[in-house]
């Protein structure tokens, strides 16, 4: 990837979903860094969203803020469009939404099965499925899914997660194969435990702050999964698609 004024994502627009805090955040900031206009996204809180368009802002590219809900397929559909709109399409996906709610499988509803799912996996699909066209259409495209630990190990509680993000691998390894003809490349992060702010009712057992079992020493930092991101959407690893880097300081190998 050629750098323009020294920025590899000059001309490039970016579509990262979550971006209203902690991992999102600090993706977005590092696409704009590289040049690239991007949209923010979040669920609800349009304060944070705004925020950060405005950080991006003042790293010199063109930033909006839009609120959907990445489960609702309309609300995708109308986010993309503004992009569209305002930028004339998206150039770089990273599908970062999620929520991890703990409950017991034996009492886990249908209800709570499919709000999981809603957000994790048919997010997923939702906005790949309004990006890719404009990928196409411009023989470019770099796609970035989330996934997590629990999905390869498995993890009490959590089967619904789990469940969940081993999907959306193999949603990314499907849409690897169907469009690297088209220089569409699309890869997965897995992340291990991260300094972030989070909802701890989602860890009951606790053990999100606990160093004591990963090798490195430390939790990892929101900007070792956005440089892992960065790495992943420009042509260092231009050779690498359908693949899930796995960065957890050690603590599992998969």
């Amino acid at each position: 990837m050629a750098r323009v004024n020294g920025k590899r994502l000059e001309g490039k627009t970016a579509l990262v979903t979550g971006s209203g805090r902690n991992i999102g955040r600090a993706i977005i900031l590092n696409l704009a860094e590289e040049g690239a206009n991007v949209v923010v996204n979040a669920r609800s809180n349009q304060e944070e969203a705004d925020s950060v368009a405005a950080e991006a802002r003042a790293l010199g590219v063109e930033a909006m803020a839009f609120i959907a809900d990445v489960s609702d397929h309309q609300q995708v559909t109308n986010m993309f469009a503004a992009a569209a709109e305002q930028f004339g399409g998206v150039d770089i996906l990273v599908s970062n939404a999620a929520i991890r709610p703990h409950e017991p499988f034996t009492g886990l509803t249908l209800e709570e099965w499919q709000r999981v799912r809603g957000v994790v996996l048919d997010g997923a699909f939702h906005v790949a499925h309004a990006a890719i066209p404009y990928m196409e259409k411009n023989s470019y495209g770099r796609v970035v899914f989330f996934t997590g630990d629990g999905a390869f190990k498995g993890t009490a509680q959590r089967s619904h997660v789990s469940a969940a993000k081993m999907g959306v691998i193999g949603l990314a390894r499907g849409l690897a194969s169907e469009f690297a003809p088209r220089n569409i490349r699309v890869n997965v992060i897995s992340p291990g435990r991260i300094d972030t702010t989070r909802d701890l009712s989602w860890y009951p057992q606790g053990g999100m702050r606990d160093t004591a079992d990963i090798p490195v020493g430390r939790l990892g930092d929101v900007n070792d999964i956005a440089s892992a991101c960065l790495f992943l959407i420009t042509d260092e690893c231009g050779f690498m698609t359908g693949q899930t880097l796995h960065i957890n300081g050690g603590t599992d190998f998969f």
